[in-house]
């Protein structure tokens, strides 16, 4: 799956009627240029391609357009102008992660869970540790024993999330496998950096990262059907996106959904 970090738009076909009417020889290459709108220099790239596509990272603070070769310049500026306020957002809005705050899993700290917010509310028992979702105080209600340490309340939250997953993925995994015609040996979730997922090819395993599930449903239904593509096809070509857009038409917009939280599901205080 995609790495983690940027913010996307795409999906945008352009009409054959604000083409260039000039053909240009150089059809196979990628040209770049640079235009500037409110301030915000962008990188066009004009390449083979139908659509126009807008990137967004926020951590380099870069801003892409991949345009068809022949579009007309005043039709990308028009695109990019159109996006202004969401470009600004997602470079606004993005905290590098070294000054975040870090979590300490108290009272009154927001989490997400499926893509919803939820104020943190901490209790003590002497018992087991126990998690639940009040949805009536759109609250997740934790209870430790006194004297928990932050990181002991964090590893709680943890394993409650992997708890959550590992609830909805085999149901996911069984719906896909019997569309697209594969079948998947094992799967696993677990804590990554980079990837939302990965794929064992030979072994038909599958991993999927921890932090899905404080994203939408969508987002972990998106990175099941992208790691089980990979049992058709090893690498991100023109065949791979061809079964993306055969098994899961609307996947582009799950995964728009997926990078524009990334750079905001971090917990805080609000």
């Amino acid at each position: 799956m995609g790495k983690i970090g940027c913010s996307i738009l795409s999906g945008i076909l352009v009409p054959s009627g604000i083409l260039l009417n000039t053909p240009n020889p150089l059809t196979c290459l990628e040209l770049t240029s640079q235009i500037t709108i409110s301030g915000i220099r962008i990188e066009v790239t004009r390449k083979k391609v139908k659509y126009l596509r807008l990137v967004v990272n926020p951590a380099e603070g870069r801003v892409r357009i991949s345009s068809p070769i022949h579009l007309k310049e005043e039709v990308i500026r028009e695109f990019a102008l159109s996006k202004k306020q969401w470009i600004k957002k997602q470079l606004n809005g993005y905290i590098p992660k070294n000054n975040r705050p870090a979590p300490e899993y108290v009272t009154g700290e927001t989490h997400f869970i499926w893509g919803t917010a939820y104020k943190l509310s901490l209790g003590w028992h002497h018992a087991a540790p126990e998690v639940y979702v009040n949805h009536q105080t759109n609250t997740i209600d934790m209870r430790v024993r006194p004297g928990s340490s932050g990181e002991k309340r964090k590893n709680v939250l943890k394993e409650w999330y992997r708890a959550e997953m590992k609830d909805e993925i085999p149901r996911l995994i069984e719906k896909w496998q019997k569309k697209m015609g594969v079948k998947v040996s094992d799967w696993g979730v677990r804590q990554m950096k980079t990837r939302w997922g990965s794929c064992n090819i030979r072994a038909k395993r599958i991993w999927l990262n921890l932090e899905l599930a404080k994203k939408e449903p969508c987002c972990l239904e998106l990175v099941v059907v992208h790691e089980m593509t990979h049992l058709l096809e090893r690498l991100h070509n023109r065949r791979f996106y061809a079964y993306m857009d055969r098994f899961m038409p609307e996947w582009r917009n799950h995964d728009n959904v997926l990078r524009q939280s990334s750079a905001f599901h971090a917990a805080g205080k609000c």
